[in-house]
């Protein structure tokens, strides 16, 4: 098998470099010196967790009330209700109004009286109205991005295969009850050794597969590379391959009904992470009404080949 020309990895390395894609398919690259821009907050955004996002929109929301109610209070809190003589109770009563003016809720127990007070409610209600369309869009946005929901198995496997053969093998399967439309996989394996000048070099491989695309994929899928004459691990043993400074990438694509298109899923495995001479258990069985039963806990269960 010949080395890939242009893995879009890189060759550079070094010893026991980290892999470029992590195991939930997201960059492992840390970018230094890059310029932000403006366009950027919406990706960011979308991008983070959901609990990061939502710690993130109410902290911003405490903040503004926050900052707001210390106006409100500066300016004179007799604009908006009677002052109650002490800072914090006269503080409470100008970030209440600012939550109601922020969210244009409006209960009528406060009203700004003087002209100051109403151009700064003014303004703050068009803070309001511009931030709640900006989070409500990156909320819909951020459920209707397609996104692929692949599960991998957290091992790879080196076991005999047909014909004498040994294949090396991984999972994966659909975490949706949607089934998987015309998936295709990809596997590049990426071996990093010493070359002449005792520098570290990778070198890329693009795997050939038992099978690389099917029609449909309703439960598990065992993806499988035979160790043959043409594969770059033909001429190793087992506990070689395992000492080997390697991983894989892959890459994953289908066709998600949810979405009504295709989707994308990468994902990465290191070598330390195979085990020989094992298989995988069944992950799925029939019940009494000959109805299908997978065990999603079961996909990265192996046991003993004997």
């Amino acid at each position: 098998m010949s080395k890939t020309k242009d893995p879009g990895f890189g060759y550079n390395s070094a010893k026991n470099v980290k892999g470029t894609i992590n195991k939930d398919g997201s960059s492992n690259i840390i970018h230094i010196n890059r310029k932000f821009s403006i366009d950027d907050l919406y990706i960011y955004f979308l991008e983070l967790s959901w609990w990061r996002f939502f710690v993130m929109v109410i902290a911003i929301y405490t903040l503004f009330n926050v900052l707001f109610g210390i106006v409100y209070v500066a300016i004179g809190i007799e604009q908006i209700t009677p002052s109650r003589g002490n800072f914090f109770e006269d503080f409470l009563n100008g970030f209440f109004f600012s939550a109601q003016t922020l969210t244009t809720v409006g209960y009528g127990g406060i009203a700004p009286k003087g002209i100051l007070a109403n151009l700064i409610a003014a303004f703050e209600a068009l803070i309001g109205l511009t931030s709640f369309s900006f989070i409500t869009g990156l909320l819909y946005g951020r459920f209707s991005k397609p996104r692929a929901s692949i599960r991998f198995s957290d091992n790879l496997i080196v076991r005999d295969f047909k014909k004498g053969e040994r294949a090396l093998m991984f999972r994966l399967m659909n975490s949706r009850k949607t089934i998987m439309i015309e998936p295709e996989v990809t596997v590049t394996l990426s071996l990093n050794e010493k070359n002449e000048k005792g520098q570290y070099e990778r070198s890329f491989f693009m795997l050939e597969l038992e099978r690389k695309k099917i029609m449909y994929l309703p439960t598990i899928w065992t993806i499988v590379h035979p160790i043959d004459k043409e594969s770059p691990l033909y001429n190793l043993t087992n506990s070689q391959i395992q000492k080997l400074d390697a991983g894989l990438y892959v890459l994953i694509q289908y066709h998600e009904e949810s979405f009504g298109q295709k989707v994308y899923q990468a994902s990465s495995y290191k070598f330390d992470q195979l085990l020989t001479d094992v298989k995988y258990t069944r992950s799925s069985s029939f019940d009494e009404d000959g109805y299908t039963v997978l065990n999603h806990q079961k996909l990265s269960e192996v046991e003993s080949l004997d």
